[in-house]
C-alpha cells in the first residue's frame, strides 16, 4: 500500500451526481510528503467531486493549522490554514496540467490521486517568510542575534542597523496589550520619492 492511496479518488467508477470525501492531515502526511517547512500540522479536507459527465468538478474545503519553524527565532509556532480550491478533471488522451482550472488525465487511469493537490494548496497558504507575532520570539534566541549580528561600516548600513535595532527591540519589548507597532520607513525610499518629485 502506497503512502497516499487513501487520497484515490476513483474517478471512473463514481456514479452522475455529488460525491464527498473527508481527510485528516497530521505529521505523518506532511513527512511523507518530505516537507522542509511544515513539520506537524492538523487539517480537516472535505472533498466534493461532481460527475458531470463529461467532466468532474472538485471542490476541496480545507481547514485547520500547522506547525512551522519561525524565521527569527527558530521556536516553532502555528499557522492557521483557511482555503479552498477547485479544478474541473476531464479524461483525454494524454496527461495535461497547462490549465491552473482544467486538468486531463489519460483515459487508463481509474483513480486520481489528490494527495499533492491538497498539500500544494496548504503550501501555497504558507508566507514565504514565517515569524511569531510581535513579542512571542524566544527572547533569548532575539537577544543572540542582536549580540552577533556585523557591525555596520558605512552611513546607510549604520542606519539600517539602527532600524534593526528598533525593531528588534520592539518585538523583545512589547507587551500583548501595547498598541500595534509601526516598523520605521527606509530612509533610500525618501530619498527616491525626491526624485520622482522633481519629474
Amino acid at each position: 500500500m502506497g503512502k497516499f492511496s487513501a487520497f484515490k479518488l476513483p474517478l471512473k467508477s463514481l456514479p452522475a451526481g455529488s460525491h464527498d470525501f473527508d481527510y485528516r492531515l497530521d505529521k505523518e502526511f506532511f513527512l511523507n510528503m518530505e516537507s522542509s517547512d511544515i513539520r506537524d500540522g492538523s487539517i480537516d479536507v472535505h472533498a466534493t467531486v461532481n460527475n458531470k459527465g463529461q467532466y468532474f468538478d472538485l471542490n476541496f474545503e480545507i481547514k485547520g493549522e500547522v506547525t512551522l519553524l519561525c524565521d527569527r527565532c527558530l521556536d516553532e509556532m502555528q499557522w492557521p490554514i483557511d482555503t479552498v480550491y477547485h479544478i474541473a478533471v476531464k479524461y483525454g488522451q494524454n496527461f495535461n496540467d497547462d490549465s491552473d482550472d482544467l486538468l486531463v488525465i489519460p483515459e487508463s487511469d481509474s483513480y486520481l490521486n489528490v494527495a499533492y493537490m491538497i498539500y500544494d494548496t496548504i503550501a501555497l497558504n504558507i508566507p514565504i517568510k514565517h515569524v511569531h507575532p510581535l513579542g512571542k520570539c524566544n527572547r533569548a534566541m532575539s537577544s543572540l542575534l542582536r549580540k552577533h549580528r556585523a557591525t555596520a561600516i558605512g552611513d546607510d548600513e549604520m542606519q539600517d542597523d539602527i532600524i534593526d535595532d528598533e525593531i528588534f527591540d520592539g518585538y523583545d519589548t512589547v507587551d500583548d496589550s501595547a498598541a500595534t507597532f509601526q516598523e520605521p520607513a527606509d530612509p533610500r525610499w525618501n530619498e527616491l520619492k525626491k526624485l520622482t518629485d522633481n519629474i
